[in-house]
């Protein structure tokens, strides 16, 4: 059963990002068979105030309107020139806070993703954000997508404990000055698809 829409809604998208690990994300594939992957490492991103967000200071651009939007929507983008990452649009709108999703562990469709993907060992699938869209075929095509329609959605799956959930800094945002200390990645402790431990 998908998600209900009171999920995202919520205005403290810490709280949101750490019960998003365990969801299990669902992209059904061309022929509408389930492919989908437990969501085991987040990062949440605050908005207008979090120098590493993309509306940071209030930018709203064509690229990111979708994050001004009600949550329960997907922000997709591109970065580097070559790969595509997926956040969760998270709060009430006009709040452009979104959960970065940087690793699943593959559940329903290991094939297809296996063939998205190319030979590899089956942990490095989906262990990183890039990694992850291919494997799910998740591009700009489903931005602004509504997490309650047919082509990407979340369901309940698993629940963690506290104490099986890891924090610690974000990756790769050294140019968020004093923001990039904040301690708001989480994932799943000692699970192998984490893209870094």
């Amino acid at each position: 059963m998908k998600i209900q829409r009171k999920f995202y809604t919520r205005s403290n998208t810490i709280k949101i990002a750490r019960e998003l690990l365990g969801k299990l994300l669902v992209v059904p594939d061309e022929n509408g068979n389930r492919v989908s992957g437990m969501i085991v490492e987040v990062e949440a991103y605050m908005g207008v105030t979090d120098k590493a967000a993309h509306t940071y200071g209030g930018r709203r651009t064509p690229r990111n309107e979708i994050t001004y939007s009600i949550g329960g929507h997907v922000y997709v983008f591109f970065i580097y020139g070559m790969y595509h990452q997926l956040n969760v649009v998270t709060g009430p709108a006009e709040h452009p806070h979104v959960v970065l999703i940087r690793a699943i562990e593959p559940v329903e469709g290991i094939g297809k993703m296996r063939e998205r993907r190319g030979p590899m060992p089956d942990k490095n699938l989906t262990s990183g954000p890039g990694k992850l869209c291919i494997a799910m075929a998740i591009d700009r095509g489903l931005n602004g997508e509504d997490l309650h329609g047919e082509k990407i959605w979340l369901e309940d799956f698993k629940k963690f404990p506290a104490k099986e959930i890891a924090l610690g800094k974000r990756i790769g945002i050294d140019y968020a000055a004093e923001d990039a200390e904040k301690p708001w990645r989480f994932w799943v402790a000692g699970n192998s698809f984490v893209s870094r431990k």
